[in-house]
């Protein structure tokens, strides 16, 4: 099995261990008029599941039990059942599978032997099942896009980048197939994001800058290395100019699974950005957040959005005075920075906003 393939198995088991707890009655509730049992179809993830049974999905791992008598009894795939019961008076959930039966005999031991009168003994046979093919946590198509793009840089690393001088014969201008110049250009790399500095990332309470929103404009690639560098523009996904700043791609990599959980501490942060600076968020858009891994904050940590009312006039007294924020949805966190990570919508029982507070479920 490679390298890739293994570390996706770890990440998924992970994801589906059961987390042993002293209070796990009083912490996971059951949705009303859950299933006693669901078949797991195509194009389900394991949110959607979680939300059939569980009030809280993020609380999955702390119900799953494994079943160590099927093969790779941490992963799901279209077809298996997932079964609830209670087990010493706290929900446990289970996957059934069927597995094959096949022939086995051996081909020497039947030969010159009338198929009527051959005696072929059935062994249980184990599924083989593609990695790939066991359903992810969350819609790999929402967030793929932003897994392998520098998402967010920082003042220095953007000074300290390569840069775009001038297209061979001068041009100014350059589109998908141009030839280019660059300067800063680090040795021994090959492929490179073309970016230029976007938002700034400002935390809303603090006024502190976080980093800027890096455009992701293009891909290159060094045809000769030097200064300068002469690349070639691979991709270009708007108009890139020279002073547009270069920096290395990160490698690709498979999906990722994700454990749903919430922080180990209690955290509010500030939701910054929305997918392509929409105004009103909902399902399945992606959100920049003012909490990163120096909050604690990992992949795969869910957290509850908080809308902001704001104050009221009393009509007796004539006062202004604060409501209490009210819950929008839940976002799920798929990618980290130091002070800054990505999620997805995953609920939303009203329109999500920039500013919005993002806290501990």
């Amino acid at each position: 099995m490679s390298r890739t393939l293994n570390r996706f198995a770890a990440l998924l088991v992970s994801a589906l261990l059961v987390m042993a707890t002293p209070v796990l009655a009083d912490v996971v509730k059951m949705k009303d008029g859950h299933p006693d049992r669901y078949v797991v179809q195509k194009g389900d993830t394991l949110w959607d599941i979680a939300t059939r049974f569980l009030d809280s999905p993020w609380n999955w791992p702390k119900i799953w039990r494994i079943n160590q008598q099927i093969k790779n009894p941490h992963l799901i795939y279209p077809g298996d059942v997932i079964v609830f019961k209670m087990v010493n008076g706290e929900p446990v959930l289970t996957v059934e599978r069927t597995e094959k039966l096949s022939p086995t005999a051996p081909a020497e031991t039947t030969m010159g032997i009338p198929p009527d009168q051959r005696t072929v003994k059935l062994e249980p046979q184990v599924r083989e099942e593609s990695l790939e093919k066991a359903i992810p946590t969350i819609p790999p198509g929402d967030i793929e896009p932003f897994l392998d793009a520098p998402l967010v840089v920082t003042h220095d690393e953007l000074e300290d980048a390569g840069y775009i001088t001038v297209g061979m014969e001068g041009r100014i201008v350059l589109a998908a197939g141009s030839e280019f110049y660059a300067r800063a250009i680090p040795p021994g790399v090959e492929d490179f994001k073309i970016v230029r500095r976007g938002a700034a990332l400002v935390n809303p309470e603090t006024g502190r800058l976080l980093g800027y929103e890096a455009v992701d404009l293009g891909d290159a690639r060094v045809i000769t290395s030097g200064d300068p560098t002469k690349l070639l523009m691979v991709k270009a996904r708007q108009e890139i100019q020279p002073t547009d700043r270069l920096v290395p791609a990160p490698k690709a990599h498979a999906l990722p699974f994700y454990q749903p959980h919430a922080p180990k501490k209690e955290v509010r942060g500030w939701i910054l950005l929305g997918e392509n600076a929409v105004s009103e968020i909902g399902p399945h858009q992606v959100v920049a957040l003012s909490l990163g891994r120096r909050d604690g904050i990992d992949e795969g940590t869910v957290l509850r959005v908080k809308r902001h009312i704001g104050d009221a006039l009393d009509p007796v007294t004539r006062t202004r005075y604060a409501l209490p924020d009210d819950d929008a949805g839940l976002v799920m966190v798929f990618r980290t920075f130091d002070r800054v990570s990505y999620a997805l919508v995953m609920s939303a029982t009203r329109s999500i906003h920039v500013n919005d507070a993002v806290v501990t479920p």
